[in-house]
């Protein structure tokens, strides 16, 4: 049952990419993930091997807790990247804001020029 949802979710997320509602950095950890979900359901030994030798005594604590740090680790990433948008954002609005100022006192200047003609 793992291997069917988990092909069917690594053909959405190729579908997804098709269409391009998907980053290529982004769809990169997606299609990794899900091919990393393919892997495990085929070969299941290798998620108990793992979580014995840890010492996490259920395969299925194992995954969640893979899961989960990748997970994390891909919403910090995310973070960061919007840290950096909103930063890149507030340095165009405040160069649109001069050019706005500039052009507002390029007109008063005009202006004041003709009414003294």
């Amino acid at each position: 049952m793992l291997f069917f949802i988990s092909m069917g979710a690594l053909v959405f997320v190729l579908r997804r990419i098709r269409k391009s509602q998907v980053q290529i950095e982004n769809a990169v950890f997606w299609i990794l993930l899900m091919m990393l979900f393919v892997i495990v359901s085929v070969f299941p030994n290798i998620v108990i091997s793992l979580s014995d030798w840890i010492g996490i005594e259920s395969p299925a604590n194992f995954v969640f807790l893979c899961i989960i740090f990748l997970l994390l680790l891909k919403v910090f990433h995310l973070s960061l990247h919007i840290s950096k948008q909103q930063y890149q954002i507030q340095q165009l609005a405040q160069i649109v804001a001069l050019e706005n100022l500039r052009k507002n006192n390029e007109e008063n200047v005009r202006n004041e020029e003709m009414q003294d003609e």
